[in-house]
């Protein structure tokens, strides 16, 4: 049974996000990161790992989608500023994509899987160890990247006062 759990949870992540990135709409686009959220949350029960589970739902399709969708608000977008596409940066950004899925296949491909993570489904203690401890350097790296994506969320939102 969890097996199909898992292909219907996985194929409804897959299916969220790429129609995150088709939909024109902001706003529907956002609805479809808290479905691919939600199912996620989904695959994190079924490793028993309630806790990461609860803190998807409640911090990412709670608190931060709150957030996307107040500063969509915020920003305004008119219809005709949505349907411009540029090439050149659509065809980088699939390039870039690209590159970057074929690093992280290979780097999954050649990485084993840590033994502390195998033996402790769902413990909090030892996800809380291992993240400040052999993943802090990751950790650091998001929190900066979140700052930066404040700030850029600060200045595009910000209006010419003439």
């Amino acid at each position: 049974m969890s097996d199909y759990l898992f292909y219907i949870f996985a194929a409804l992540t897959v299916i969220c996000g790429a129609l995150v990135i088709i939909n024109k709409n902001p706003i529907n686009s956002a609805m479809f990161l808290v479905l691919s959220i939600a199912s996620m949350a989904g695959l994190f029960v079924l490793l028993h790992a309630f806790f990461l589970a609860a803190v998807q739902v409640l911090v990412y399709a709670g608190a931060v989608m709150v957030l996307f969708l107040f500063v969509i608000m915020l920003l305004d977008l008119k219809e005709e500023q949505r349907r411009k596409i540029n090439t050149f940066g659509a065809v980088t950004g699939v390039a870039s994509v690209a590159a970057i899925g074929y690093v992280f296949y290979q780097s999954i491909r050649n990485t084993p899987l840590p033994n502390a993570v195998a033996h402790s489904e769902g413990d909090t203690v030892v996800l809380g160890k291992l993240l400040f401890t052999d993943y802090v350097l990751p950790f650091e790296i998001l929190s900066i990247l979140l700052l930066v994506a404040m700030v850029g969320v600060i200045l595009l939102s910000k209006k010419d006062l003439k």
